[in-house]
């Protein structure tokens, strides 16, 4: 059985952190999992944690006068589910609903946010790599508005 060290040390996201940068991370971790349909989180809810894909797709969507449910991105696995945790007003900007039984590294966001100010290297590094995450999200999201306005007659000036 695998230490979850081992598991952090796995993930894309987490690639090229030390094993000392990857034990501080360890008790905030915890395993979990989304049954197929259920909502994750909901645009404007609290933003308290976030999870890194290891199984399974989760779409991300917004609220869209006209729409149930917009959708702007699929993840797959492995990827990243939650950046609103680090900044505030720790607010959801998108929601998130998992399309397939999804199973997750789950990380508590006040608890990290504390870690990452208390460690000055491990809080750059980690800041740096959502903010890529949250600028590729931008530029998806983006790419979706822009193809919606072209299925629907709209010029594509976004």
């Amino acid at each position: 059985m695998r230490t979850t060290v081992e598991t952090l040390a796995e993930q894309p996201f987490l690639a090229g952190l030390t094993d000392h940068q990857l034990s501080l991370l360890t008790p905030l971790t915890s395993r979990s999992m989304f049954h197929a349909g259920n909502r994750i989180f909901r645009e404007g809810a609290p933003a308290e944690e976030f999870w890194l894909i290891t199984e399974g797709r989760v779409y991300l969507d917004c609220e869209v006068p006209g729409y149930d449910s917009f959708v702007l991105e699929t993840l797959r696995a492995p990827a990243v589910l939650g950046c609103s945790w680090l900044f505030p007003p720790y607010r959801w900007q998108f929601g998130a609903v998992s399309i397939h039984t999804t199973e997750v590294l789950a990380f508590n966001g006040p608890q990290t946010r504390a870690l990452l100010q208390s460690d000055p290297g491990l809080g750059h590094e980690l800041t740096t790599r959502f903010l890529r995450v949250m600028g590729d999200r931008l530029h998806a999201a983006r790419r979706r508005l822009a193809d919606c306005r072209r299925e629907t007659g709209h010029p594509a000036d976004l």
